[in-house]
Parts: C-alpha cells; sequence; structure tokens
C-alpha cells in the first residue's frame, strides 16, 4: 500500500494554506501537481543541460538528445507499444487528435464519408472532427449515452456504416469518470474495418494502458494530467497509419532533404516532429512517468477506488445532492449539483474553504445538454489526496447548503 502522507510530501504545491485554510486540491482531471523529481529534472535540463535536439555535434546536443530519445522509449513501455518510432511528441492531447484530424483526414476522407464519435466526448475530441467533416464534405454521427452515463454500445453495430471512416473514443470521461470498454470497441470497429483512436487524456493516469492489447489504432494524451509538465503531449499510432499518413507541419528536423521542386520527409517518427521541440518537456514527463512506475500503478489503483468509494458514500449525505455518474466502473471523479443551488456560487465557496474544484461544463457540452444542465461541481481525485480531505469536502458543502438556502 502507499504511504500517502509520505507521497504529499513529493508534492510541496500541496503544503500551503488558501484563505487561511489548509488547500485541498480536488481538480486533478483540469491538471495533476509535480512531484518533486520532475521540478528537480528541468530545474537541472534547464541549468545544466540545455541545447537543441538532433541538430548539433557538441556535447550538451548530445546529451540531450540521448535523454530526449530515452524519454521516448520511457513513453514506449508505458504504454506497452511495439516500437519507439510509434510516439510522436506533440504538445499535449488537443495538440494530438488535430495531428491525427488533419493528417488521417487529408489522406482518408472524403465527400460523403463519416467520423462516429461519442456523446461525452470532450470538445477537444469533436471540434478538430467538425473541421474535418466541413473541409471534406463529411459526416459526425454519436454513439449515445445512457442516464447511468455509460455508452449504449448495443447501437455501435448500426452506427457504423460503410461510410465510417474513424471512430474516436475517450478511454474516461472527464466529466463522469466512466471508464469506456476501449477494447471491446476496438473489436466491434476493426470487425467493420474502421480504426478508432483513444483519447487517453483522463485515462493514462489512472489505469495501467496497454496499446497493443487495447489495438487501438492512435492514443493521445497530456503531461500535465499525468504529473509531467505542461506544453507536452504523445501521439501513439500504429506504424502502418504513420507511415501513410502526411504530416501536418513542415518545417525543420522533420526533413531528409529539401529542393524548391520537392521535400523528402524523414522517418518516423521525426516526420510528425517540426521545429524546436519542447524537450524539456518530454524528459520530464519521462521522470514523472518513472515516479509512478516506482509507486506502482496497482497501488495507485486501489488507493483511489477506496478513495471513490469513501467520498462517494460521504457526499450522499449532503441534502439534495445529484451525482452526474453513476457507471459501476468509474475513475475518482465526482460531479455533482446540490438542489437549484448554481455550480458557479458551490465553487466560489468552495474556494473561500480551501477546496479547489471545477465547475462549468467542463468542455463536454453536448453531454451537459443530454441531462439538461448547463454544467456541474467536478471533485476530482488522485492518489495524494486522502479520506480527510474528502471529509473536508463535505463539511464545506454542508456548511455551504446551511449558508445557501
Amino acid at each position: 500500500m502507499l504511504d500517502i502522507q509520505k507521497i504529499r510530501k513529493d508534492f510541496p504545491i500541496l503544503d500551503q494554506q488558501v484563505y487561511g485554510k489548509p488547500l485541498v486540491y480536488l481538480d486533478n482531471g483540469a491538471t495533476t501537481q509535480k512531484p518533486r523529481v520532475v521540478l528537480e529534472t528541468i530545474e537541472r535540463l534547464y541549468d545544466r543541460e540545455n541545447s537543441n535536439v538532433h541538430r548539433g555535434g557538441h556535447h550538451l546536443s548530445v546529451i540531450t538528445t540521448e535523454h530526449y530519445e530515452a524519454a521516448r522509449e520511457t513513453v514506449r513501455q508505458f504504454i506497452h507499444a511495439a516500437h519507439a518510432h510509434e510516439i510522436i511528441f506533440t504538445h499535449g492531447t488537443t495538440s494530438s487528435i488535430n495531428a491525427v484530424a488533419f493528417s488521417f483526414g487529408e489522406k482518408y476522407v472524403r465527400a460523403g464519408d463519416e467520423i462516429l464519435l461519442t456523446e461525452m466526448e470532450h470538445h477537444a475530441n469533436i471540434v478538430p472532427w467538425q473541421m474535418l467533416c466541413e473541409r471534406k464534405g463529411a459526416s459526425l454521427k454519436v454513439i449515445p449515452v445512457n442516464e447511468a452515463g455509460e455508452l449504449r454500445l448495443e447501437t455501435l453495430d448500426t452506427l457504423i456504416t460503410e461510410k465510417t471512416r474513424l471512430l474516436a473514443v475517450t478511454q474516461v470521461s472527464n466529466v463522469l469518470g466512466t471508464v469506456n470498454p476501449v477494447k471491446e470497441i476496438v473489436e466491434i470497429a476493426h470487425r467493420h474495418g474502421v480504426p478508432v483512436l483513444v483519447d487517453g487524456a483522463q485515462g493514462i493516469q489512472h489505469e495501467i494502458t496497454d496499446v497493443t492489447d487495447m489495438d487501438c489504432d492512435f492514443y493521445v494524451f497530456s503531461g500535465h494530467k499525468i504529473y509531467g509538465p505542461t506544453g507536452i503531449g504523445v501521439l501513439y499510432g500504429k506504424e502502418k497509419w504513420l507511415e501513410e499518413m502526411p504530416p501536418y507541419q513542415g518545417g525543420g528536423d522533420m526533413i531528409k532533404k529539401v529542393t524548391f521542386e520537392k521535400t523528402i520527409y524523414e522517418d518516423l517518427p521525426l516526420k510528425f516532429e517540426a521545429g524546436t521541440m519542447n524537450y524539456i518537456g518530454a524528459i520530464g514527463l519521462a521522470t514523472a512517468l518513472d515516479y509512478l512506475r516506482d509507486l506502482g500503478l496497482e497501488n495507485i489503483m486501489a488507493w483511489e477506488q477506496e478513495l471513490l468509494d469513501y467520498a462517494t458514500a460521504r457526499l450522499k449525505e449532503v441534502p439534495e445532492l445529484k451525482i452526474y455518474g453513476n457507471s459501476s466502473h468509474k475513475t475518482a471523479i465526482l460531479s455533482f449539483l446540490i438542489g437549484d443551488l448554481h455550480h458557479s456560487d458551490v465553487g466560489t465557496l468552495l474556494d473561500k474553504l480551501g477546496v479547489a474544484v471545477r465547475t462549468g461544463h467542463h468542455c463536454a457540452q453536448p453531454l451537459c445538454d443530454h441531462y439538461g444542465i448547463a454544467g456541474t461541481v467536478r471533485a476530482s481525485f488522485t492518489f495524494y489526496n486522502t479520506k480527510e480531505e474528502a471529509d473536508w469536502l463535505l463539511n464545506s458543502l454542508l456548511r455551504i447548503v446551511e449558508m445557501l438556502k
């Protein structure tokens, strides 16, 4: 089991007060805090080793390049990809999805084709596909959700047609916490010859992710949601797709030869990494993944499940509180409303009591529309949170209800 109090000492930002109250950070779905080892890695890189990768023969460039490519291998191992060259560094999940939407779309999508999404997608996994459809004259189709916040997979076989070119699905809903059966979804889609992109932004930090076993064609995630730096993300793609897809950006480092008549692109993965990449972020991300590996993902999953069960039971003590997302398989996300209280009012008052949560539609307006609501209060837990913090959240909510009701 994890020593939570020892772990919390690894995260210096948690040791502070907000408005005279101990900080209770429950906005991990938006961004996670960074362990000291990640902060120290970033400082060391800028302080002692900083140099552009792949472009210089001098000492600093060589060692930074070695660390950058070692980071790629660390990511490969963490998600169990077959090859390091299937790992493309990007700016984040949004950047990765846009890259696939453009490059895959340019190669394979034509007028009249269809892209299949789900009703619980983040805007980052909706808008790029809408833009693709507008460019190409294609259309979107949507897998609906039920009232428990689970995908209605019985509709999938009929939604997929001979015009379906790609299915994009979130691994975990950032609003509901629902863990989708992505392996089953991939199997169904592949029976119809349809490739699948999995948005792992909310899943990779809470589950053991094996893209080879999952058999997805693309998998994307962000560093800042898995205890790494901001501005770094990953696009995993099967080699066969990445080889055939055109690059979505041009510039330095992604070329073998440039003339005014023709450019010959580099081999994977550099073909998709134009310009100066965020090599500091990539190395910092690898440090974060090593930190999680040392803690043990099984240990993290067990504690987060215990926290979710405890916090769910406690929040049910709040009068008129309704939780959105009641799947039997979910991560430690609790989205809720209390009677007719506005989610922003509740979030503002929680902040004054030292509790950091997220309020609003959480970049998932179609899902909120499904439930007929404008937004929710979202408390998202992770392994450095405690049952005492869940108690503080409960007592703060009870105090707010007493104030506003």
